[in-house]
């Protein structure tokens, strides 16, 4: 027999689906988000198990009712409506990609938090131990350090093909950064973390050299798009891992196909801006400009990134749309048995 607790743990979802069923009746299918229509979707196959146990009690005709008739007319709306048709590669990047980057935002933010713990772990650690630069980094690379040069110089004759060679390297990186994520995460959380310990390594050995300047005019012009794409990847790798580990609402192999979805969509994004970098990093970073003119160049492509990302066609209400759809964390613990 099933009990009243039950019941009332489950009639919150039950509200929930009506409520978006009623929704998809009065505007259309088309005014849903795209978390609202997987939420539509999921909520529909566990109400359709809480029928199934409902009609096995005698004394829950009501409540099988209800539920039956809910259930068709959710199904009339799941399996009548159009597919919608893909959005274009522009509206994609105008529109939907600044979207979905943004509720993707927390994965970045842990990557750039990584990142930014290997760099200071690199930091500390030259700063600390005598000798430990050359370690990593090598003596020759060390002893150019050492004579004040740059080790970059020898890309300035080679423009072309150190530009396509740049480019098929982020790349290569990047891709690598996000499929590692199909090991829980450890191969991303590793990636980005020693290329931040790398990096803490080099601009402290710069630092110390009076060189500073050098390397973050060097750096700049590309890095204000190279290291948001390279930390967007770890977003997506994150969001992959987490796909694998915590399931929630899905099983673990639909939850792997969501998260790989989105891991995906939010990698496509910055294809163009590794393109973007690696042109810049291969004529115009390591070029004799003026260092002013390198940080100018810099800070404007990372304000039209941010531009892009925060401030799109894409309203800002359609945001709170998504974030409002969560269900409660609870869900999973709902289950169909009867006590």
């Amino acid at each position: 027999m099933i009990s009243n607790q039950w019941i009332e743990k489950r009639r919150p979802y039950w509200e929930r689906l009506a409520s978006l069923a009623a929704e998809c009746q009065s505007n259309g299918v088309r005014r849903l988000g795209r978390n609202e229509l997987r939420e539509l979707a999921l909520l529909y196959r566990q109400v359709a198990n809480d029928l199934s146990v409902v009609r096995q009690d005698g004394t829950a005709r009501s409540t099988a009712h209800m539920l039956n008739q809910l259930l068709g007319r959710t199904h009339n709306i799941i399996y009548s409506s159009r597919k919608r048709r893909s959005p274009g590669v522009l509206t994609f990047l105008r529109e939907d990609y600044p979207r979905h980057f943004r509720r993707l935002l927390p994965y970045a933010l842990a990557a750039i938090a990584l990142f930014a713990a290997g760099a200071l772990l690199g930091t500390l650690l030259t700063l600390a131990r005598h000798g430990f630069m050359e370690s990593v980094l090598g003596p020759s690379m060390v002893a150019t350090i050492h004579r004040h040069e740059m080790w970059t110089h020898s890309i300035v004759g080679m423009k072309p093909q150190e530009s396509s060679r740049i480019m098929t390297n982020n790349l290569s990186v990047t891709f690598l950064t996000f499929a590692a994520g199909i090991t829980a995460g450890l191969g991303t959380i590793w990636l980005i973390f020693f290329n931040g310990f790398l990096m803490g390594i080099i601009a402290t050995a710069c630092q110390q050299a009076h060189m500073s300047r050098d390397l973050w005019s060097f750096v700049c012009p590309h890095g204000s798009l190279e290291l948001p794409a390279i930390f967007i990847a770890g977003g997506a790798g994150l969001r992959l891992a987490s796909g694998m580990l915590f399931p929630g609402l899905y099983s673990r192999r639909d939850s792997i196909a969501r998260a790989g979805r989105e891991a995906a969509q939010l990698v496509a994004g910055i294809i163009p801006m590794l393109v973007i970098a690696g042109t810049i990093e291969g004529f115009f970073s390591p070029s004799g400009a003026p260092a002013g003119l390198k940080f100018a160049v810099g800070a404007a492509l990372f304000t039209l990134l941010l531009l892009w990302l925060f401030s799109s066609r894409a309203a800002s209400k359609d945001d709170a749309a998504l974030e409002g759809t969560a269900l409660p964390a609870d869900f999973q613990r709902s289950t169909h048995s009867s006590v």
